[in-house]
């Protein structure tokens, strides 16, 4: 439920110039939420239990076309999750955390009142994860944002005679979490992204991303610089590229495509313990990746909470595969509980939140020269998995992919597929990481404004596979 904005608060905020943390929202919040979160305790008989999340932000939403501004709003929004457990069943409740405690609390007795008749109905659940009352964290970060008043003054005038495209979300996000146990755990960070294109008037495009949490207008028109650039050689005609097996340089946008991947069937104990993995045969030292190849969850960015659903904390480093074995997976409380292994903080889910490849010693500089003959590809889409069980992930070419000769872009290409198994890109065939890592927002804004990306190099591979 998304709550709406009086009038002079929406001023107020459009007046401020260079806002860091909203203060006052932020501590209403953590008011509000720890009122609920007593209020909750207080009500608690003997044999319940709970959990509870908050997920809450207040957003500017900026969307662009043909260097205009088409669409712009503010968003404060608050939702909870209440988790009532009792003899082995649970259920939840999710409804909107408004500050007003009189119907904070209608809402609160509602919810129980609904969670107690149909805990009984429910079947028990042997697996069923119970607060452990291990611990309490605060940790918040304060940006330095473009004041929603000058978004189109700092953004525009840099693309005014180009097709830009786009979207700007910035603003304060909150993740917290709270039990029966009495854990209390409250995270806070104000960011921006701002993920764009530009097109060519044929209709071919280049896609950029930028996001952070201090704005800096150098980066940004370096940024829009690099895209133009490439926006210059899209407008020659595409070459055909004959399938077949090619030197290929992904780029870091491209990287972060495939990573996502590994958290469908990838990097989850219970996918490997179910035989779902793709990671599989590297457990079992069947296949073995490159030694240049290091992954691992990284929480030291301060992007996203480090604590889950659980309120459990994962370590700020986890190693998942370490010189291209496989060292660690993740492994939730209910996976732990199922399988008799020690949980490490992950999320029910078990997917990576902050993961991190560590770059090489391919110059960022060198890049072209390196490639020599081949393709150079700036992104990836519609990635599927064509062979799970032996690493194989199909996708498309999209927006800025190049054909390369002797060191130079020669020309772009039409869209090609690629169908190749990591154990070949990530294993024998790795030429070389890039010495610098791109963070790759999350921009997804589906329910809530994401948190997090992915930290990766680019990479050099031999012989990329594409099939048409």
């Amino acid at each position: 439920m998304t709550l709406s904005m009086t009038r002079v608060q929406a001023e107020k905020l459009l007046s401020i110039q260079n806002y860091g943390l909203q203060h006052s929202l932020e501590t209403d919040l953590e008011d509000a939420f720890r009122r609920v979160t007593t209020f909750l305790q207080d009500q608690c008989q003997a044999q319940e239990q709970f959990t509870l999340t908050l997920v809450a932000e207040e957003s500017l939403f900026t969307r662009f076309n043909q260097a205009k501004v088409r669409q712009t709003g503010l968003v404060q929004d608050a939702t909870l999750r209440l988790t009532w457990m009792r003899d082995q069943r649970s259920s939840y409740q999710e409804f909107p955390l408004t500050g007003d405690w009189n119907f904070d609390r209608d809402l609160l007795q509602k919810a129980l009142e609904a969670l107690r008749w149909e805990l009984p109905q429910l079947p028990e659940n042997p697996y069923l994860v119970f607060p452990q009352g291990q611990g309490s964290s605060r940790e918040v970060h304060q940006g330095k944002l473009l004041a929603p008043s000058r978004v189109a003054a700092h953004l525009l005038p840099v693309v005014s005679e180009l097709d830009f495209v786009g979207i700007y979300a910035a603003g304060l996000a909150v993740r917290a979490y709270a039990d029966s146990q009495g854990q209390f755990h409250w995270f806070a960070t104000e960011t921006y992204s701002l993920d764009y294109s530009l097109f060519t008037p044929e209709g071919a495009a280049v896609k950029g991303t930028l996001a952070g949490s201090h704005w800096d207008q150098a980066s940004y028109i370096a940024k829009v610089q690099e895209s133009r650039n490439q926006l210059k050689r899209l407008a020659q005609p595409a070459k055909r590229i004959e399938r077949g097996q090619y030197r290929t340089y992904l780029a870091p946008t491209a990287i972060a495509e495939m990573l996502y991947m590994l958290s469908w069937g990838g990097v989850s104990e219970a996918d490997l313990q179910q035989g779902n993995s793709c990671l599989a045969m590297l457990r079992q030292g069947d296949k073995h990746l490159s030694p240049k190849f290091n992954l691992r969850e990284n929480f030291q960015h301060g992007l996203v909470p480090r604590f889950n659903e659980f309120g459990e904390m994962a370590p700020l480093l986890l190693p998942i595969i370490q010189s291209g074995e496989l060292v660690n997976s993740l492994i939730s409380s209910k996976t732990a509980k199922e399988y008799g292994l020690v949980a490490n903080g992950a999320e029910a889910g078990e997917n990576l939140r902050s993961p991190d490849i560590a770059p090489g010693n391919l110059s960022h500089h060198a890049i072209l020269q390196t490639l020599d003959r081949g393709l150079y590809l700036s992104n990836l889409h519609y990635l599927n998995w064509s062979d799970r069980p032996k690493g194989r992930m199909t996708g498309m070419t999209r927006y800025a992919c190049f054909w390369v000769e002797d060191g130079e872009i020669v020309a772009p290409i039409e869209n090609l597929r690629f169908d190749d198994s990591f154990y070949r890109f990530w294993g024998d065939q790795l030429i070389g990481l890039t010495d610098k890592q791109e963070w790759v927002p999350e921009v997804g804004t589906y329910g809530n404004r994401s948190l997090g990306g992915f930290w990766t190099p680019g990479m050099l591979v031999e012989d990329f596979t594409y099939t048409l």
